[in-house]
């Protein structure tokens, strides 16, 4: 029989493309879902994280688990309601799945957790980050933090856990990049303040590849930085991409204080960003498609 994988968040960017992937290399696909579709691909279950209900059918001892479910961070403004469903949409999901599993002796083979690179915190900082690094202690990195622990009971359980750190997704269609390239449409490029903010990034198909290592190999486990290895600021992602539109950038940045007028709190994730280490990813022996945003771009 082939090994189960199991993938929660599964409608979405990264969750899409690894339902398409996985069966290619031999394994079988299960979504979690909160409403079934007609005409759906791949087996489901239903859950319900906020009622704390998961089809008793879901698991079978074995299974890879790959946790993708949380609400998008770039949404909405970040009110106190929204910060506490982004904080429950990773958390009690998590909860709901080693209660699932764990807890009834339905033993997990890898539990592998999304996470983010904003568990660094939103800073501008010359500093490098890497896996070593503590959680900051604002909004992101909290709730970086607490995500990851969420995922620290299989590990504690004896399931091999990996959390991938992932950093800003550059794809086709749906990612930030539509957003950031949106006005080339119409012939503007539009950068944010300070244009000095580094803006780590990863290529959707790259992203999709460290998730099928960490089914594969055994060996992986605890954290890793999903990120490229190129390190570039706002500023050259948006002189790449009027490169390659072949427009002008002849517009002055968004200030910051007006972006955080129309964005809330929510603007730090345009308007900060530090650099981040993959050398713990390349170590294990993961090689990048796409290592340099002019590439990666191109294939966008």
């Amino acid at each position: 029989m082939m090994q189960r994988v199991v993938i929660t968040g599964a409608g979405g960017l990264i969750g899409s493309r690894l339902s398409e992937m996985l069966p290619d290399e031999g394994y079988d696909v299960v979504h979690l879902t909160r409403s079934r579709k007609k005409g759906d691909k791949y087996k489901s279950f239903m859950w319900d994280p906020e009622a704390g209900v998961c089809d008793a059918d879901a698991f079978n001892a074995g299974d890879i688990i790959i946790h993708l479910a949380g609400a998008n961070i770039g949404e909405k403004r970040w009110s106190p309601g929204r910060k506490r469903e982004i904080l429950d949409s990773r958390i009690k999901t998590a909860g709901l799945l080693f209660s699932s599993t764990v807890s009834k002796g339905i033993i997990p083979s890898a539990f592998i957790s999304a996470s983010a690179t904003g568990i660094y915190g939103s800073v501008i900082s010359q500093t490098i980050f890497s896996e070593l690094d503590n959680p900051a202690d604002d909004f992101l990195g909290e709730t970086c933090r607490l995500w990851e622990a969420a995922a620290d009971p299989f590990e504690a359980a004896g399931v091999r856990t990996v959390k991938v750190r992932t950093s800003v997704v550059l794809a086709p269609m749906g990612s930030a990049l539509s957003k950031l390239r949106a006005p080339a449409a119409a012939g503007l490029i539009i950068r944010f303040a300070p244009g000095s903010q580094f803006f780590p990034w990863i290529h959707i198909d790259d992203l999709c590849m460290v998730y099928m290592k960490a089914v594969t190999d055994a060996g992986m486990a605890g954290a890793y930085n999903a990120a490229s290895p190129e390190h570039i600021t706002h500023d050259m992602l948006m002189k790449e991409i009027a490169k390659q539109k072949r427009l002008p950038v002849f517009l002055p940045r968004i200030p910051e204080w007006l972006s955080r007028l129309i964005l809330g709190e929510m603007s730090v994730v345009i308007t900060t960003g530090s650099r981040v280490s993959c050398d713990r990813l390349i170590v294990s022996g993961f090689e990048f498609r796409y290592p340099d945003i002019r590439s990666a771009l191109k294939a966008c």
